[in-house]
């Protein structure tokens, strides 16, 4: 999960109350979201949503409430569904839901499990912690693990690319020019633009030399 700034106007098509996954939404919320589902964290997704953040039950004013309305995979949708309603709001910028939730990449293309780990106790924490678990680990249905194993293999996709840049800036015989080049590229990584930046924050928030220098692009909108 990753942190998001709502800067685009609630769409037109919304103030009628009549439907509230027009094009005009799906295209302000895919701006908003950079294109990434905003559980997950996969960008672009061959199945997409307009999700209810709060689960409306018929509430014609979160049925249709701008603030309410989010970007999700087709995947992520279905774990959710209306069971899990008391989440952490990736949009509040009050709350910083990259460092709330430990992300742990995995480390092999076939791992049969990705570490989530809730770092405090609160409700809110805790059930995103549990869906978190859910979209990335969950195995119920032949559906689901297919899927599930899909989605960690994208993850190891994108935390080789992490390791390819920590070999360049930690090579014994790296120039400043080649460090720095790598920590540039370790800041495409870790943008909120790019999939999966959470776990590959959690490696850099989890490097002692590589925190202090990064720490401040962490989350940053």
């Amino acid at each position: 999960m990753f942190n998001v700034v709502r800067n685009e106007p609630a769409p037109a098509s919304l103030s009628g109350k009549r439907k509230y996954d027009s094009e005009d939404v799906l295209t302000a919320l895919r701006k908003v979201f950079h294109k990434k589902c905003y559980i997950c964290e996969t960008s672009e997704p061959s199945g997409v949503n307009v999700e209810h953040f709060i689960p409306h039950r018929g509430d014609e004013g979160l049925k249709y409430d701008w603030g309410n309305l989010y970007f999700s995979c087709d995947r992520c949708n279905n774990i959710k569904l209306a069971q899990y309603d008391d989440l952490l709001d990736c949009c509040d910028p009050n709350t910083e839901v990259v460092r709330a939730i430990k992300h742990k990449p995995p480390m092999t293309a076939y791992a049969r499990k990705l570490d989530i780990e809730a770092q405090s106790n609160d409700q809110k924490t805790q059930m995103t912690a549990e869906l978190l678990d859910r979209v990335f680990n969950s195995d119920h249905t032949p559906n689901k693990a297919v899927t599930a194993s899909f989605l960690r293999h994208k993850v190891f996709d994108r935390y080789n690319l992490l390791l390819d840049q920590l070999n360049k800036y930690y090579a014994p015989v790296a120039l400043d020019k080649e460090k720095e080049e790598a920590l540039e590229r370790i800041k495409l990584l870790i943008a909120p633009t790019a999939p999966y930046s959470a776990f590959i924050s959690w490696c850099i928030l989890e490097d002692e030399e590589l925190r202090p220098l990064l720490d401040g692009y962490i989350g940053q909108t």
